[in-house]
């Protein structure tokens, strides 16, 4: 190669170090990477950025796939992918994003440390309705446009701070997203585990090789869960093993124990999961019959005659078999818990 040229080159291409100040400033780290609060060093505005440092050298299949689908992807409640940095000097990539200052991992727990220590702060209707609204709205537009996130959960849900999008909710860390209106080969074979396992829908767990938007409907509905009651709906004490094994015998068992063992009128497909004949094996259907979502959520102070308790029960059926219509039905029927806010601060 001219090595001219590529002095030339190199000369030329904007440098992160160069633009913005975030030494010091780390705020977030996990298996892809590191999160820096950066401001820019002209001083051009006041804004704070997110700097995002993916993990290890060179563009992984995970940053591809984040960087392709965001700079498609426009909506209010998805983070918006500001611009893109190369590091030839040492293979590092770099995200810009907007700075959002919470994540629903961080609020839920505030209010659960809260709850510990008998000084439970109020959390008004409105906030979770608009928390909710605006995650319904942001994974609407992505499975309208034929994306599945694959990895919803608190931690992913972002929440922006002071200034003029206060409260507004961001959907992010897209890195197991994908495009599912052509799938050359069946998901399970691109990736076999998918979703934070706490979230991990029960098709997922007993290896289901095809999938759709459903396991998204169901990481929601933990979700929502957790923000009526402020504790982990499926928490599950053994850690989540790396393998390319997708059945996890003890998330199954702390799922029947709330929402009891599922039965084959509800969940017709169950006889055709690959996981099937160890489940049947390895659990008794008599060992949870005492168990079930209503008395669950009644111990959490849920009535089960109300819309949040309904909401919470459609969004956990197996497979979510009305998922195609449900979303729709909510965002158009706007009666998410008690009725349509979408600018509520939080």
């Amino acid at each position: 190669m001219d090595y001219d040229f590529k002095l030339k080159t190199a000369n030329e291409r904007a440098k992160v170090e160069d633009l913005f100040d975030y030494e010091g400033c780390k705020v977030g780290r996990g298996t892809y990477g590191h999160v820096y609060k950066a401001r820019r060093k002209d001083c051009s505005d006041s804004r704070d950025y997110a700097l995002k440092q993916i993990e290890g050298t060179g563009l992984s299949m995970s940053a591809c796939r984040e960087i392709a689908l965001l700079r498609e992807l426009k909506h209010s409640n998805v983070i918006n992918l500001i611009r893109v940095f190369l590091s030839h000097n040492d293979r590092k990539v770099w995200l810009l994003f907007d700075y959002a200052e919470h994540d629903l991992w961080h609020i839920i727990k505030f209010h659960r440390a809260a709850k510990a220590n008998k000084k439970p702060v109020m959390v008004p209707k409105g906030m979770v309705k608009s928390l909710l609204y605006q995650i319904l709205d942001g994974i609407h537009y992505l499975h309208t446009n034929w994306v599945l996130h694959r990895d919803l959960k608190p931690a992913n849900i972002l929440v922006m701070g002071e200034g003029i999008e206060r409260g507004r909710v961001k959907i992010a860390d897209m890195g197991f997203a994908r495009l599912f209106n052509a799938p050359l080969k069946p998901l399970a074979d691109l990736d076999p585990v998918v979703v934070t396992f706490w979230y991990r829908a029960p098709e997922l767990l007993l290896g289901a090789r095809h999938y759709t938007k459903a396991i998204d409907i169901w990481a929601i509905g933990c979700i929502f869960a957790e923000l009526l009651t402020s504790e982990p709906i499926f928490h599950c004490r053994q850690e989540d093993i790396k393998t390319s094994n997708p059945y996890h015998h003890d998330q199954l068992d702390r799922i029947f124990n709330v929402m009891g063992f599922p039965q084959e009128r509800d969940w017709e497909d169950i006889r055709k999961m690959p996981e099937h004949p160890t489940l049947m094996k390895d659990f008794k259907r008599s060992s949870y019959q005492n168990c079930s979502l209503v008395k669950y959520m009644e111990r959490h102070k849920i009535k089960p005659d109300s819309r949040a308790f309904h909401l919470v029960k459609h969004w956990l059926l197996p497979v979510a078999s009305i998922l195609m219509s449900l979303i729709a039905f909510f965002l158009a029927a706007k009666i998410v818990v008690d009725g349509p806010n979408k600018e509520n601060h939080v």
